[in-house]
């Protein structure tokens, strides 16, 4: 296969690689030729160079398995995540807190030329409307801090999904400003509803009604295979200016939100996420 997109040899890391948009983004890597480092709190059976257990809510298994990894990283892939349907402080460790913390160990073992994907969601989309409050938390210092800010606000948390999944957009603008002087790319999607196995929480959460919304103008669901080759495009070669983007993943649903081509009337009167 051609290296056009620049993967060959390269040491990558993904997150959440037992199934899902992670799977289908760690077997893509392999079939580019990448050296791919998986991380996941269920055991994969893929053939990658190494698979560590880690459990996103606790620094620990998180910086067991960055310092098991060592050696210089040249991309990393945020992909773990959780639904609605577990505690708001889970989901927000594992969707924001955990996913930060482990981008910041990875950090020191990239150079000129790393970069960073991660997942976000069209259920993080009222980020534009409460900037100051994203910016307070996502400047937290350390997973602690982050616990503490969240045990502190409560009301602003709710179920954790929507705000884990604003910080997410928020943090990746922020830190794009930052990064890039290191030559460091940082940049994020937006999934229209894919079919992974967390699709199933989705629909009993938020309804089916509007999982079906937010797959319109396309009139499916994704799959994870159509969501791991955005995300690897905005980590290649290929993409090497692209820095601090929220990348919609999404058969045209922004599109046609923008130009009102998308009715939204379902999703507003439930007010609840979807991914």
């Amino acid at each position: 296969m051609s290296d056009l997109l620049g993967y060959k040899g390269k040491r990558v890391i993904v997150s959440g690689c037992f199934s899902g948009m992670g799977e289908a983004t760690a077997k893509l890597l392999l079939e580019l030729g990448a050296e791919v480092h998986g991380l996941d709190y269920k055991d994969s059976a893929l053939p990658l160079a190494s698979f560590h257990n880690v459990d996103l809510r606790d620094p620990a298994s998180i910086d067991a398995a960055v310092a098991g990894i060592g050696g210089k990283v040249d991309a990393l892939f945020n992909c773990a995540g959780l639904p609605q349907s577990f505690p708001a402080m889970d989901v927000m460790k594992v969707n924001f807190i955990g996913l930060r913390h482990l981008t910041q160990q990875v950090l020191p073992l990239m150079g000129p030329g790393g970069a960073i994907a991660s997942i976000a969601s069209t259920g993080g989309l009222g980020w534009s409307r409460r900037i100051p409050t994203n910016m307070e938390f996502v400047t937290t210092k350390g997973f602690d801090e982050a616990i503490a800010w969240c045990d502190a606000n409560p009301d602003t948390v709710k179920e954790g999904y929507s705000f884990s999944k604003e910080n997410v957009i928020v943090w990746t603008q922020y830190m794009g400003a930052h990064l890039i002087k290191q030559g460091i790319r940082i940049n994020c999607t937006l999934p229209s509803p894919t079919q992974t196995p967390m699709m199933a929480a989705f629909e009993a959460t938020s309804g089916k009604d509007v999982i079906a919304a937010a797959a319109e103008p396309m009139g499916r669901y994704s799959t994870p295979e159509e969501q791991a080759a955005g995300l690897v495009l905005i980590n290649s070669d290929l993409a090497s200016i692209v820095n601090g983007v929220v990348f919609p993943v999404d058969g045209g649903f922004m599109g046609g939100v923008a130009t009102g081509q998308v009715d939204l009337s379902v999703m507003m009167r439930r007010s609840a996420p979807a991914q």
